[in-house]
């Protein structure tokens, strides 16, 4: 009986360590199967200063939501967001598009990525009318 109890007690401390195992490896890899796709989520502050704007996921999108504004024209408000449908190209830009409910507006997007900045590029009418906006990461 003690000689089972013990084989038991190796099995569970085996099972144990082959959990902590994999865990640890699959926290390693985690980072690297995405390492491919930009990672937007997240904090980020226009360069003008007009807005600040969360990004995450939202359904199969992504939602940039306005968390902060100060926007003379009075054309932004807290809570405005964008709906973005996009892809990766490489490791450093997504393209695709986004819907501004707001303005019931389509706009082709392109997104260029850096660890603590994004280019967004939106277009409307064909490629014809384009904004470009600087980003900067803010906080985590």
């Amino acid at each position: 009986m003690r000689k089972h109890l013990r084989n038991n007690r190796h099995e569970v401390d085996m099972n144990s360590k082959t959990i902590l195992g994999a865990a640890l490896i699959s926290s390693m890899l985690g980072p690297l199967a995405a390492a491919g796709e930009p990672d937007i989520n997240g904090q980020w502050a226009r360069e003008d200063g007009i807005a600040r704007v969360k990004i995450a996921p939202c359904g199969e999108n992504l939602c940039a939501t306005n968390i902060w504004v100060n926007d003379p024209s009075k054309a932004e408000a807290v809570g405005d967001r964008l709906v973005m449908t996009v892809k990766a190209d490489s490791s450093s830009k997504l393209t695709g598009t986004a819907f501004d409910p707001k303005r019931d507006l389509n706009y082709s997007m392109t997104i260029k990525v850096s660890p603590s900045s994004l280019v967004t590029t939106g277009c409307i009418v064909g490629g014809l009318i384009c904004k470009t906006v600087n980003w900067s990461r803010i906080g985590n």
